[in-house]
């Protein structure tokens, strides 16, 4: 797993970003971080990663679709956490991305084809800088994870034209009804990383 600071100024506030799968910080690098300093994860072909965060009196936590599942599995002290178009079972015919849809994915990926099915507007589609090959490894990898179930969401936030994780399935998951307009990535809606917590 690999991270990166989005904001750094020695705030005693963090927000701790579990960003989606095959993402870098272009999609959210335009949310101002106010008071708080930030930190992304990303890149989950490991779960391994020597960082120490305890410096920090409040940490939120805000995880985006396979990160929902993934930060589930760190045990860290969140004063609010919020879950993005994603679940604790990302990968489930019910619940999840169907797992045949997932695996064409994975055997006949196509990047641009997948960032133009996350986003209402193409417009607003970001380059993302990772290797293909980085990225079609950690989707493989993703199907081996399991979250931890007992682990609980704050706010969770559905959108109404889900294609990457059909909002229906998120739906049944929550058992919540969408909650916002919109496509897989909600980041161009919003200014500030404060809105999403």
């Amino acid at each position: 797993m690999e991270y990166k600071w989005l904001n750094k100024k020695n705030n005693k506030k963090l927000i701790i970003f579990f960003n989606g799968w095959g993402m870098d910080e272009n999609v959210v690098k335009h949310l101002e971080p106010g008071d708080y300093d930030v930190i992304m994860f990303y890149d989950y072909n490991s779960l391994g990663c020597d960082i120490s965060l305890d410096n920090y009196s409040e940490k939120f936590l805000v995880a985006w679709s396979m990160g929902v599942m993934v930060a589930t599995l760190f045990d860290i002290e969140y004063k609010t956490k919020t879950a993005i178009n994603g679940t604790l079972k990302p990968i489930d015919d019910n619940f999840g991305i169907p797992v045949r849809v997932y695996d064409l994915t994975l055997n006949h990926l196509n990047p641009v084809k997948f960032m133009k099915n996350m986003y209402d507007n193409v417009d607003d589609i970001p380059t993302i800088s990772r290797d293909f090959e980085n990225q079609k490894s950690e989707l493989a990898v993703l199907k081996t994870y399991k979250a931890d179930e007992s682990f609980k969401y704050d706010r969770v936030i559905i959108s109404d034209n889900d294609k990457i994780i059909p909002t229906k399935n998120q739906v049944k998951f929550w058992k919540k009804e969408p909650n916002i307009q919109g496509a897989h990535c909600i980041f161009p809606y919003f200014s500030n990383w404060g809105e999403l917590l």
